[in-house]
């Protein structure tokens, strides 16, 4: 009798520990299962809604600070993509909107607000200067003033409008020649030479195009005009 007690002992005992690790093992399966899920459900979001870098005005690198209009241009690409001028995620001027050509173009915007004025673009290859030198003998004192380059801007420029650009705050409209890549934004009334200006010369040793050196693109922050 207490030989079959103890085997009824021992079998009890070994039925309760088969059915805790049968339990514990479901259980950690289980917890396995969760887990695994958690982490791909997570992975999966992760995914789906990806972390984006921050997008600032016209597409710069960086925001601008309070009372500056952000701004970015580039100049045309030999004779085939023309230039863009982008101010406040206004795009002024560019091949989508049709109202670039050769020559230079510019975008008049007012000091005080941003707001755009007016765009034109001269023919300096095949056009006259004359209309050119008027447009800038019209420009208001408190003007900012960007100008880009498309094919050739140079051919006809004159020493008059050279002066003219060289008031607005430019240093390299004296050395712009035939076929250079340049982009340049100052303004009517400036006291200073303008710290925002890209140039590249026209060099068949070192153009990217053939007859047409590199894209030059440009951007910054303009300091609003204060009373």
């Amino acid at each position: 009798m207490r030989v079959a007690g103890a085997v009824k002992l021992v079998v009890a005992v070994s039925i309760f520990l088969l059915t805790f690790y049968v339990i514990s093992q479901v259980f950690e399966i289980k917890m396995d299962t969760n887990l695994g899920s958690l982490f791909a459900r997570s992975a999966l979001e992760a995914a789906a809604h990806p972390t984006k870098p921050p997008r600032y005005k016209c597409g710069i690198s960086k925001a601008c600070p309070e009372k500056h209009f952000a701004f970015k241009m580039a100049s045309g690409a030999a004779n085939v993509v023309g230039p863009k001028i982008c101010v406040e995620d206004n795009v002024l001027m560019s091949g989508v909107k049709n109202n670039v050509g050769r020559g230079i173009n510019i975008a008049l915007i007012n000091g005080k607000t941003g707001e755009a004025l007016d765009t034109k673009f001269f023919d300096m290859w095949g056009g006259d200067v004359a209309p050119f030198i008027d447009f800038l003998k019209s420009i208001q004192d408190g003007t900012v003033v960007l100008m880009g380059t498309y094919d050739d801007g140079a051919t006809k420029l004159n020493e008059e409008a050279r002066k003219l650009i060289a008031e607005l705050g430019s240093t390299s409209i004296t050395n712009l020649g035939f076929r250079d890549n340049w982009v340049f934004c100052g303004g009517k009334g400036i006291k200073t030479k303008s710290p925002f200006e890209q140039h590249i010369k026209n060099n068949k040793d070192t153009n990217k195009y053939e007859g047409w050196p590199e894209v030059v693109e440009m951007e910054g922050c303009i300091p609003q005009k204060q009373d």
